[in-house]
């Protein structure tokens, strides 16, 4: 009878350790790593992408779990970041633009990532094509290049007559082809326009004043700001040199027209943060990122600021307000 039991009991213990392993397994909460170039001026985004998940059913702290990288604007300290954030064996990366892309890729070659906010992905090198990425990145593009001569169409029409503009950007965020593309497209749209380009390059804030002053001896009439990190984080400082300097300006996104700037035309950076969670979502149930197509695009926005524009001494046309998704008083 003893023995009876004994061998029952030893039965039990045996049933009871893979039922255990199953539990912890199903108990498993996916976590999302995410790398942020200034996470203080990108509340907005944050948001986006937490109602994306939300959205799928995802309640961060319960069901998964985001580990926030902060690089505080300091953009070299972004590859530490990433290589963080592998060394945790997170399940998938979220890179909300090209640095943290590159910084990401440069860090693993197997665990997920989820990209937006970047150009053109090939250019720089993200992935191998559109419809089939390869390795272990995929998500969203901007169409950055094929933006830049759009902006200058809406800058002649607010601006009629302009024929000087000065084409502001940030040097070696990309890959050195992938800016020659996409100058010499500016080049071309401006030609088509009438319109006469004067390129600055400002590779840190410290450049900014020289760029601006670099514009008044070339008699620049407007300026385009073709984006980057460091000119997004300085969005406000460019705003006050360009009223300054009494150039009206086209800028890649929304917040630097909140920051006082005339006019910006662009992605619905938001919307591309909230279908980054499609991307996780297919990924965190077995997806590979090799298989998922890039994305481009689907919402655009212009918006002007009409106070701006006052102070700037512009009278915007009446048809060029008619088109604005977003009019700031």
């Amino acid at each position: 009878m003893e023995r009876r039991i004994f061998l029952a009991g030893t039965g039990g213990v045996l049933l009871a350790a893979p039922l255990s392993a199953e539990a912890q397994q199903a108990a498993k909460v996916p976590r999302i790593g995410w790398p942020n170039a200034n996470q203080a001026l990108a509340s907005w985004a944050q948001e986006a992408f937490l109602q994306g998940l939300r959205d799928l059913g995802y309640v961060p702290g319960r069901n998964v779990v985001i580990e926030y990288r902060d690089a505080g604007g300091k953009l070299e300290r972004l590859p530490a970041l990433a290589a963080e954030l592998v060394a945790l064996r997170v399940d998938v990366i979220l890179a909300g633009g090209t640095p943290q892309a590159l910084a990401a890729k440069q860090a693993t070659k197997t665990i997920p990532i989820v990209f937006t906010g970047v150009g053109d992905p090939v250019a720089i090198g993200l992935v191998t094509s559109l419809a089939r990425p390869g390795g272990n990145l995929t998500g969203l593009s901007l169409l950055g290049p094929e933006l830049v001569a759009k902006r200058l169409e809406l800058l002649t029409q607010a601006v009629p007559g302009v024929r000087r503009v000065a084409l502001l950007w940030q040097p070696g965020v990309v890959r050195e082809a992938a800016d020659r593309d996409t100058l010499k497209g500016a080049d071309v749209a401006a030609r088509a326009l009438g319109v006469q380009l004067h390129v600055v390059e400002a590779r840190a804030p410290a450049d900014i004043d020289r760029a601006f002053a670099d514009m008044t001896r070339a008699h620049a009439e407007a300026v385009t700001v073709l984006g980057g990190a460091m000119l997004n984080s300085e969005r406000r400082r460019l705003a006050d040199l360009a009223a300054k300097n009494r150039l009206p300006a086209v800028y890649p996104a929304r917040e630097y027209v909140d920051a006082g700037g005339l006019m910006a035309y662009g992605p619905n950076a938001a919307d591309l943060f909230r279908r980054a969670a499609t991307y996780v979502d297919k990924i965190l149930k077995g997806a590979k990122p090799a298989d998922l197509p890039i994305e481009q695009p689907t919402k655009f926005e212009l918006l002007i600021n009409l106070k701006t524009a006052k102070a700037l001494g512009l009278t915007i046309p009446t048809a060029l307000l008619a088109r604005a998704d977003e009019v700031i008083q």
